[in-house]
């Protein structure tokens, strides 16, 4: 690992002790500006290693807030919202960013991405979808994602679930049998709801840069342009080869070009 983009945690102290940890990568001076990694559904941010090491040594300061419950950051109040999770973005980039990031959700994340730019729109440059849901997917993805995330189940049904709902043909799907917090499962789903996505899905601040995966069965072809269809030329679609609902470790090489690339076309962030 080259030391000076090396993964270092910081800790986020607010609001009467609450504590969220926070990752950070920095590959010398941060040309590129910085960049919020958000994990997706019942997972935390250590999956974006492979990905936040390439985004520093492309220039970016590279963020990557735990969410609420998970590693170093504290129990989630029993009224989380993505309000909240939102907030906790902001203080990230406000604590440790150098000017407005771009902010890029996994999944789930990419709601807290959604919204962190309804909210905080002045602290946002852009905002990545990496494998965002279609509105509306195929029956039966939900109930594979609960199989594959509760570490009782046979690991042979396990990987299966993870096959159909998050991996590619041909795609290593052993690593996500760890990594899981399904102790927050129901929580984090009430949480998704508020504010409902009719709030923030037919709005942006600012650019949009969507990600899909040509194998992910959560983003069927016919939904490939929904999100386009609403917000016009703010979104720039791509799709990623050989990836499904886990892109992130799937083509981390691929989704860094693609996050760089686009990047270089934003306006240059101001610097605090």
């Amino acid at each position: 690992m080259n030391s000076t983009t090396a993964t270092r945690s910081r800790t986020l102290h607010h609001n009467e002790g609450t504590r969220i940890e926070v990752l950070v990568n920095r590959g010398g001076p941060a040309t590129a500006g910085t960049i919020v990694l958000l994990p997706s559904s019942q997972r935390d941010s250590r999956d974006f290693e492979e990905l936040a090491l390439l985004l520093a040594g492309k220039g970016f300061r590279v963020l990557r807030p735990q969410p609420r419950g998970m590693c170093g950051s504290s129990v989630p109040p029993a009224n989380l919202t993505l309000h909240t999770l939102a907030g906790d973005v902001a203080r990230t980039i406000e604590a440790f960013g150098d000017g407005p990031a771009i902010i890029a959700g996994h999944a789930f994340g990419h709601f807290v991405a959604r919204v962190a730019d309804l909210d905080h729109p002045h602290l946002v440059r852009g905002v990545v979808a990496l494998a965002g849901a279609a509105r509306t997917f195929p029956a039966g993805l939900v109930q594979a994602l609960d199989i594959a995330s509760d570490a009782v189940r046979p690991a042979a049904q396990r990987l299966a679930c993870l096959r159909l709902a998050f991996f590619a043909p041909g795609n290593d799907a052993t690593s996500w049998l760890e990594g899981w917090h399904p102790q927050w499962r129901d929580l984090y789903r009430q949480a998704g709801a508020t504010p409902p996505k009719d709030a923030w899905w037919p709005v942006s601040h600012a650019p949009v840069l969507e990600l899909q995966g040509a194998h992910d069965p959560w983003r069927p072809a016919a939904s490939r342009s929904e999100l386009k269809d609403v917000l016009g030329d703010k979104v720039t679609l791509q799709v990623i080869a050989g990836a499904s609902h886990a892109m992130v470790v799937e083509q981390p090489v691929a989704v860094a070009d693609s996050i760089m690339q686009w990047a270089g076309t934003l306006p240059a962030a101001p610097i605090r």
